[in-house]
C-alpha cells in the first residue's frame, strides 16, 4: 500500500484529489487541513486525519514534514496556493525524509504565481493579452477601454476590477503591486494539463464553466476543442510544467485563445476532468512514483451539476479543536 498526505481538505481540491486516490485500492489516503470542520478529513478513516497549521504559518513546513516522517508518507499532494511554494522549497528534504512531492518545480510555481512573471514567459509563445505593471511608464496610455486591473499575485478573483476610463486608470495606486491588463471579450474556459516529469504534456482537458457560485464552478462541460488544448499545452510547455495546472484561457476579439492565468494545483473542479475519462491526480501519483503512464490520455465531452453533501459521524470522532 502507497501511504499518500492530501493537504487542504476543506477545499474542492483537496476533495478531489482524496476521492480519486481512495478509488484506487492500493492507497492509503492521510487528509490534512488547518480546520478541524474540512469535510474531506472524514472521508478517511479517523486514524488518517491530520490537523496541521495554517500554511503561511512558520511552523507549517516544519509540521508536515515531521507529520510525513511519522505517518512514512510515501506522496505529498498539497492543494493550496500558498502551501505549494514553500512546500517545493523543501523538495530535496521532504525526498530524503521518503516523501515525494507531487506538485510543479519550484520555478514553475514562482512563474505561475507572478502573473507578470507569466505573461512575460508565455507571450512569445502563445496569445497573451497586453499586461503591464501599474506605475511604469508602460502602463499609462495607449489603452482600448476599458480594461482589466488586478493584483500581481494571488489566486482566484479578488481584487480583480474592471477600469473603464483614462482618469480611473490614473487614480490606481502603484504602491499595491497591481497590473493593467487588455480586456478581452470572448468565452473563457479552464484547461486541467497533466505534464509527465519529463515535461511531455499527457492529457489537456478545457471545460466551460456554466454556472459559479462564490467563484466555484458548479455546473460545466468538458469540450474537444483543438485550439483551447495546442494553447494550453505550449502554456505548460513553456512553464515547464510537471504533474498539474489549471491553465485559464479567453478567446479575443479574433476568436483566438489567450492566455489569463495559471492555477499550478489541483483545480477545485477536477472531478469533472476525473470523470471525462482522465484521472490526473491517479495518473499524478504514478508519475511521481516513476512507474509507467501513458505517452497520451484522451477525454470524452461530459457534463456536470455539483450540489452539497453531508458527511454524518459520531461526535467523539471530530477531531478537538
Amino acid at each position: 500500500m502507497t501511504r499518500v498526505l492530501v493537504t487542504g481538505a476543506g477545499g474542492p481540491a483537496g476533495v478531489a484529489v482524496i476521492r480519486s486516490l481512495l478509488r484506487r485500492g492500493d492507497v492509503e489516503v492521510f487528509a490534512a487541513d488547518m480546520d478541524r470542520w474540512a469535510s474531506a478529513i472524514y472521508l478517511v478513516p479517523p486514524e488518517y486525519r491530520r490537523l496541521v497549521p495554517v500554511g503561511r504559518s512558520d511552523h507549517f513546513v516544519d509540521t508536515v514534514r515531521q507529520l510525513c516522517r511519522d505517518d512514512r508518507i510515501d506522496v505529498l499532494f498539497p492543494t493550496v496556493d500558498v502551501e505549494l511554494p514553500r512546500l517545493a522549497a523543501v523538495r530535496d528534504e521532504l525526498a530524503a525524509d521518503g516523501t515525494v512531492l507531487a506538485s510543479p518545480a519550484l520555478s514553475t510555481l514562482e512563474t505561475c504565481l507572478d502573473k507578470l512573471a507569466l505573461a512575460r514567459a508565455c507571450e512569445r509563445t502563445v496569445r497573451v493579452p497586453r499586461t503591464e505593471l501599474v506605475g511604469t511608464p508602460q502602463a499609462v496610455s495607449g489603452w482600448d477601454f476599458p480594461v482589466i486591473v488586478k493584483p500581481r499575485r494571488g489566486a482566484g478573483s479578488r481584487g480583480v476590477r474592471t477600469v473603464f476610463t483614462a482618469t480611473e486608470l490614473d487614480a490606481v495606486h502603484a504602491d499595491e503591486d497591481l497590473l493593467v491588463q487588455e480586456m478581452l471579450p470572448g468565452d473563457e474556459f479552464s484547461v486541467d494539463v497533466l505534464a509527465g516529469l519529463d515535461g511531455n504534456v499527457i492529457a489537456a482537458v478545457p471545460r466551460a464553466r456554466l454556472r459559479v457560485d462564490s467563484g466555484v464552478a458548479v455546473a460545466g462541460v468538458t469540450v474537444h476543442d483543438d485550439e483551447l488544448v495546442e494553447t494550453a499545452s505550449a502554456v505548460a510547455r513553456a512553464i515547464g510544467l510537471t504533474t498539474v495546472a489549471n491553465v485559464q484561457l479567453k478567446r479575443d476579439a479574433d476568436g483566438r485563445p489567450a492566455l489569463l492565468e495559471v492555477n499550478p494545483r489541483f483545480p477545485g473542479a477536477m472531478p469533472l476532468t476525473v470523470a471525462s475519462g482522465v484521472d490526473m491526480p491517479s495518473l499524478t501519483l504514478d508519475a511521481v512514483l516513476g512507474r509507467p503512464v501513458p505517452d497520451r490520455v484522451d477525454f470524452r465531452e461530459v457534463a456536470n451539476v455539483r450540489y452539497l453533501e453531508d458527511v454524518f459521524l459520531p461526535v467523539d470522532e471530530i477531531l478537538p479543536g
